[in-house]
């Protein structure tokens, strides 16, 4: 037996706000990550937001070395709002084994989260990271431009990535 999937789902008017998330997006041009403990690196990356009329925005985004084309992080999870507020969280799982909740603000098309609560694998990779802020803008020329910031246990927090996103879907 199959669950029946409504592809049709009414967004839930609680999401309304940030409703300019949804759809695909795919890097305008190779992004750009940097870490005191890495080398510099250029990547691209697609993003997918979805909902289902509960709410909640679904989120699956995916980087690529843009050289190699390897991949690279992947994050999923959800973004809530809280009702009648302009409180944003965002719960994301990576394929690196960390696992977070950002909570933050939205203003206008602006969503500036920060780290809220982090857990990782037991066996995760040195040095752990501490806290993440990231912040998602829409642009006035319609491109999406996200900031990731990260602090670890040996280095404060620092921007990490930065990239523009187009839309693709």
């Amino acid at each position: 037996m199959s669950c029946p999937v409504n592809h049709a789902a009414e967004l839930n008017p609680g999401l309304l706000p940030i409703d300019w998330l949804l759809g695909g997006w795919e890097s305008d041009e190779p992004g750009e990550g940097c870490f005191p403990s890495i080398k510099p690196f250029r990547y691209n990356e697609t993003l997918h937001f979805s909902h289902v009329g509960q709410p909640m925005i679904n989120f699956m985004f995916n980087a690529f070395h843009a050289e190699s084309k390897k991949p690279l992080h992947r994050e999923c999870g959800f973004i809530r709002m809280q009702p009648g507020t302009n409180r944003v969280a965002f719960i994301v799982a990576q394929n690196s084994g960390l696992v977070e909740i950002e909570e933050g603000e939205l203003t206008g098309q602006q969503l500036n989260l920060q780290t809220h609560a982090l857990a990782r694998i037991s066996f995760a990779k040195e040095p752990h990271v501490q806290q993440i802020s990231r912040v998602f803008q829409l642009r006035s020329d319609g491109k999406l431009e996200q900031t990731v910031s990260m602090a670890t246990d040996n280095q404060p927090l620092m921007q990490h990535l930065h990239i523009i996103y187009r839309r693709s879907s």
